[in-house]
């Protein structure tokens, strides 16, 4: 048995694909799901749709004392275990982290103490190795897009949704902090009427209490004729990116997961700051965010306040090609291969002799 960590619904995108490759070699596969009242509607839903063979739990601990009585073969988690030395003798451990992009992070998740860490491309490779020479680290690429560059994902069906399949569609998925949102106009779907827009925010900004003012938006928003505004139940990206010719975002994953499809992106230099990340204390910010962030500025094109926002998108949408080349390089950098089978790479590794 491989049994997956999934601490929150957001990983789930990046571990279906690996699923689907390990039953289809006739491995039993289990998702070990951690309760939550924030998110538990996205959880339910996610499990119902995919046919998850799933075991709930509400704490770490309990996790933990499910793999001890397990024994699987392995666990793989989306970000870091405290617990994660419990394990070895017990059960092989890996890391598949939940999303790619600038943020540090990318890197500190690695302290953890996973036997593996899978990573896209070789830039990154060499990289975490530099940070952490006496861990393992094996190539295999971005398994989360493997649906969409093999097209098994068909996307959505726009006219169900009420939008025009003739219209650009624009995917706006803003992250939660620091985020675009609150910079927003309060009635922008007006001014960019020729598109269809398809409102995909980060879950927090839907489901925590602190975020309430965003959700607000974002629901006000959705009462536009040519808007679409996902639930939290509807948690995977995969549809809308597949179903959106551009992506308007911050500085997130979901910028470098799109420009690796080739697909124009628009990044918001433009966001809201918390006192606390403000004037003296901006180094927080700067802490937060990876030198990373300024190295691939270039995958997109730029508005640095909402007014410049719609001249970029025209343009974008009119010339999708002007960023193609940086975003090609920048891919090979961040995601490595995209060529649909990083999920069959990570398989191969697992049910290797290498790795037993």
């Amino acid at each position: 048995m491989i049994c997956f960590d999934v601490l929150h619904p957001y990983y789930l995108p990046q571990y279906l694909p690996v699923m689907q490759e390990l039953q289809a070699r006739g491995q039993v596969v289990r998702f070990v799901i951690y309760r939550s009242q924030d998110q538990q509607a996205a959880l339910d839903a996610l499990v119902a749709q995919n046919g998850l063979e799933a075991h709930w739990v509400d704490s770490q601990e309990e996790a933990l004392a499910y793999y001890l009585k397990e024994k699987p073969s392995w666990v793989i988690f989306g970000n870091s275990f405290d617990a994660a030395a419990k394990l070895k003798g017990i059960c092989k451990t890996a890391l598949m982290q939940h999303g790619i992009g600038p943020k540090a992070c990318y890197y500190t998740v690695s302290e953890s103490d996973m036997d593996v860490r899978f990573v896209e491309g070789e830039y990154r490779l060499k990289r975490l190795q530099q940070l952490f020479p006496h861990k393992t680290f094996i190539d295999t690429g971005y398994a989360k897009l493997d649906p969409i560059v093999q097209g098994s994902e068909a996307g959505l069906d726009l006219a169900a949704l009420g939008l025009d399949p003739a219209k650009p569609t624009l995917l706006y998925a803003p992250t939660f902090y620091p985020s675009s949102i609150e910079k927003m106009a309060k009635d922008w779907p007006s001014a960019f009427s020729e598109y269809n827009i398809l409102l995909k925010p980060h879950y927090f900004s839907l489901s925590k209490p602190s975020y309430k003012k965003q959700k607000q938006l974002l629901e006000h928003w959705g009462t536009f004729d040519n808007v679409y505004l996902a639930p939290v139940e509807q948690a995977n990206l995969l549809p809308f990116m597949a179903s959106a010719d551009l992506l308007i975002s911050d500085a997130s994953s979901a910028l470098f997961e799109f420009a690796a499809l080739d697909k124009p992106v628009v990044w918001c230099d433009f966001y809201h700051l918390r006192w606390s990340y403000r004037g003296i204390l901006s180094f927080r910010f700067k802490n937060r965010m990876d030198e990373d962030l300024y190295r691939y500025a270039g995958v997109a094109a730029h508005a640095a306040s909402y007014k410049e926002l719609k001249a970029v998108v025209d343009q974008q949408i009119a010339q999708p090609e002007s960023f193609a080349a940086k975003r090609a390089e920048y891919t090979l950098e961040l995601a490595g291969r995209v060529d649909g089978h990083s999920s069959q790479r990570i398989v191969d590794y697992l049910l290797s002799e290498e790795a037993s």
